[in-house]
């Protein structure tokens, strides 16, 4: 017999879609205690087995098949396809990283079989045998079928043979999508990646006193603690919590009690707008049961982030696919009053023909963001954007952007940005954002 978790997982599967669940209700029915019941249901809801809707409550939902994040395999690729395996389903949850398409010779194809890698063919039974046998899975286009033999050997190399009745182009198209969404995953940094264990975070108890801050701030140079009782974390103390305060005085009567918290799968880009937001230098790092797991620091978020920066991109997301179309105007013509000029691509565009509200707004923060870095020299976010679009812009227009800092200071600009097509003003924003830079605190 599984444990309570796992019963609560299994009974919320068994229920029909649309149902709605409560943790006093789950714990009621099967006889566990609410706090188990609640921790099972925030698992349920990461899985996607349930979704949380504002006013209405807890409702059961379609489980949805999640690519996740830096694994892509064959099993994943076949709702993308509507694909229908024919032989090797054990092979299904092996990585696909790569695919090539089968429009050559049996020798020419060859130099290009890797491990991992998918061919997709036509009706051609020798390419789907010569293929298994060297170790590549197969996609068969057009709903066309195989042969028993080769269906056999598939079992016995275990590699998934698919048929999908889409073609060739449309199921390239759609499994490189994929490949390139597994990528960009693959960049996103998240706080688990970078936080300090709690086997090495420095912590405090409520019934140590100010004077064994003092103590540990002067060994390890920090100036803010968590503070735990039973590996629970109760609040936070700061240098600032101990102003006017004598040395005998209990961190309990110091402390903060309202924390901002993160999680470990929550984005460092998240997390380092908390830090910008409440101007904090180290956020605790906790299970859903305010269970201290470790500490995350400005300093672990900025160098995390830097890293990044510096890696080779794998993948082009929307806003990297802007910003290549993006050109700076130049300067030394004083009679152009113009920052910024942008060529409407057609991706960009709505059903009509004209550039979406989604990717103006994109570009016009884009171009807040750049004129603020360029004049401060600090990296910046998009924290707020006001926008009054005037009229359609087209597919094709050559948009002009003026850009003027308003007004700045060491944590936040504001921008306003003018768009224009053929000198006429076609849209202008008030565009808000937070400066991320990394900045360092003394305590003494």
């Amino acid at each position: 017999m599984g444990t309570k978790h796992d019963r609560i997982i299994q009974y919320i599967q068994s229920l029909p879609i649309g149902n709605k669940i409560s943790v006093r209700g789950i714990a009621k029915q099967l006889q566990v205690s609410e706090g188990t019941a609640y921790r099972a249901i925030k698992d349920a809801e990461e899985k996607g087995l349930v979704s949380t809707i504002e006013r209405v409550g807890t409702i059961r939902i379609e489980q949805k098949n999640h690519l996740s994040a830096g694994h892509l395999t064959f099993r994943d690729i076949i709702p993308l396809i509507d694909g229908e395996v024919l032989g090797g389903q054990n092979g299904l949850d092996k990585p696909l990283t790569k695919f090539i398409i089968g429009a050559m010779t049996l020798h020419a194809m060859e130099r290009y079989f890797e491990s991992q890698t998918l061919i997709i063919v036509g009706n051609r039974s020798e390419v789907h045998r010569h293929s298994l046998k060297h170790g590549i899975a197969v996609l068969i286009t057009g709903g066309f079928e195989t042969d028993l033999d080769v269906i056999r050997l598939a079992n016995q190399q275990e590699l998934p043979i698919i048929s999908t009745s889409y073609d060739t182009f449309t199921v390239a198209s759609l499994i490189n999508q994929s490949i390139n969404e597994q990528m960009i995953k693959q960049e996103i940094v998240t706080v688990e990646q970078v936080y300090t264990p709690i086997e090495s975070t420095v912590s405090l108890e409520p019934s140590d006193t100010i004077e064994n801050f003092k103590k540990k701030s002067n060994e390890t140079g920090l100036s803010r603690f968590p503070v735990v009782t039973n590996n629970r974390l109760v609040g936070v103390v700061t240098a600032n919590d101990l102003m006017g305060r004598g040395n005998n005085v209990s961190i309990e009567r110091a402390m903060s009690k309202n924390v901002i918290t993160v999680k470990p799968h929550m984005s460092l880009a998240s997390v380092s707008y908390k830090m910008i937001w409440e101007d904090i230098e180290m956020i605790p790092v906790v299970a859903d049961n305010l269970q201290l797991l470790g500490v995350v620091s400005r300093q672990d978020v900025m160098k995390a982030l830097q890293n990044v920066q510096q890696q080779p991109q794998t993948a082009n997301t929307f806003e990297h696919e802007l910003l290549k179309h993006l050109v700076e105007v130049n300067r030394n013509d004083f009679k152009n009053r113009y920052d910024y000029q942008f060529k409407v691509q057609p991706q960009m565009v709505n059903h009509l023909g004209t550039l979406s509200y989604g990717g103006l707004c994109e570009l016009i923060a884009q171009v807040a963001i750049i004129k603020v870095k360029e004049l401060t020299g600090h990296n910046n976010i998009l924290e707020s954007l006001n926008l009054n679009y005037f009229t359609f812009i087209q597919l094709g227009n050559l948009i002009d952007f003026q850009v003027e800092i308003s007004n700045y200071n060491r944590r936040s600009a504001i921008s306003q940005v003018r768009v224009y097509v053929e000198n006429i003003l076609v849209a202008q924003a008030t565009v808000g954002t937070q400066m991320v830079n990394k900045r360092q605190k003394e305590f003494n």
